[in-house]
C-alpha cells in the first residue's frame, strides 16, 4: 500500500495541491481495497494485487486528464450519504450541504411536510431531506432524463423513497399540488464567467446544470418564484442557492412577488450563497 500511495503522490505532484493529493490517496486506496480511512491507517503493509495496481494506474491517468475524482470513482459523499455521480449530473458541493442544513434547522424534523426540490440533478438535496425529514413526502423535478435515472439510483442506494418527475420549470405544466418547502439549486453561472471556472468543471460537468445567459442571470429564479407563488402553502418556505454576485437581485425579485421574511446568508467561505423566504 505504501508503494501505491507513493506512486499516486509522485505522479500527481505537479498537477494538484498536496492537500488534494492526500485526499485522492485516501479515496483511491479506499476504492480499490474497500477499506475505511481507519483501516487504511491500520493496514499500510497490505500488498496489492496486479489488478489493484492496474486500477490505481487507470485512476491516475484519468486524474492527469482533469477528470474529477468523483466521476472516476463513480460516487461521492453528501450530507453523510453516498451518491452515484456521472457526467449527467453536477458533483454535489459543500455549499449545497449548507443549504440542506439550513432547511433542516428551520423545521421540526419529525413534521409531516411536503417538500419539493427543483432541478434535482443527482438527487442529493431531495434524498438528504427525505433522510432527515423521515415522516415527510419529497418530490423532485428535473428536465434531464439521464439525471433522473441517476437520482433514482441514489434513492435506491440509500433506501429512501422520493417521487421524481420529468419537469421543465421554464415551461411548467399545470399542477394541482402545493408544498410546504420548495428548495432549489438552479443553474446560475453566467456564460461570461466561464473563464473563471476550473477546467475539470468546464470539461466534464453538464453545462445545462451550470450556466445561464449573460442577459438573463435570474432566468431560473424568476421561473421558480412564479411557480412557488402558486404552489407554496401559506407560511411555507422557499430556499435557494444563488450566484454570490446576485444576492440583492434575488432578494428584490422575492419582494416584488410578495415574499416576506427574506434572509440572505453567507456560506462558510463568506460568500452570499443562500436565500430563504416565505409567503404571507
Amino acid at each position: 500500500m505504501e508503494n501505491a500511495i507513493a506512486k499516486i503522490k509522485s505522479e500527481l505532484k505537479n498537477l494538484y495541491p498536496s492537500t488534494e493529493i492526500s485526499s485522492f490517496c485516501r479515496l483511491i486506496i479506499g476504492k480499490v481495497t474497500g477499506f475505511s480511512n481507519t483501516q487504511i491507517i491500520l493496514n499500510k503493509n497490505t500488498h496489492f494485487s496486479d489488478v489493484q495496481h492496474h486500477e490505481i494506474e487507470n485512476i491516475i491517468d484519468k486524474l492527469k486528464k482533469n477528470i474529477p475524482i468523483q466521476y472516476i470513482l463513480g460516487e461521492t459523499e453528501f450530507y453523510g450519504l453516498t451518491f452515484n455521480v456521472n457526467n449527467s449530473v453536477l458533483i454535489p458541493r459543500p455549499e449545497t450541504e449548507e443549504l440542506v442544513q439550513w432547511v433542516c434547522k428551520e423545521f421540526d424534523l419529525k413534521s409531516t411536510l411536503k417538500i419539493l426540490d427543483i432541478g434535482t440533478g443527482s438527487g442529493c438535496i431531495a434524498i438528504s431531506l427525505r433522510h432527515e425529514f423521515s415522516n415527510s413526502e419529497v418530490d423532485a423535478f428535473d428536465i434531464s432524463d439521464s439525471a433522473l435515472l441517476t437520482a433514482q439510483s441514489n434513492a435506491y442506494l440509500n433506501n429512501l423513497s422520493v417521487n421524481f418527475h420529468l419537469f421543465d420549470i421554464l415551461n411548467p405544466t399545470e399542477l394541482d399540488r402545493k408544498w410546504d418547502i420548495i428548495v432549489s439549486n438552479p443553474p446560475y453561472i453566467l456564460e461570461n464567467e466561464k473563464p473563471n471556472i476550473e477546467a475539470n468543471v468546464i470539461d466534464n460537468e453538464p453545462h445545462i446544470a451550470l450556466f445561464v445567459p449573460d442577459n438573463e442571470p435570474l432566468l431560473f429564479y424568476k421561473a421558480i418564484v412564479q411557480f412557488a407563488k402558486k404552489h407554496l402553502n401559506m407560511n411555507a418556505a422557499l430556499f435557494f442557492e444563488i450566484n454570490r454576485n446576485y444576492g440583492d437581485e434575488v432578494v428584490n425579485l422575492l419582494i416584488d412577488f410578495g415574499f416576506v421574511n427574506i434572509e440572505l446568508r453567507k456560506d462558510i467561505s463568506g460568500n452570499n450563497r443562500m436565500i430563504r423566504a416565505s409567503l404571507r
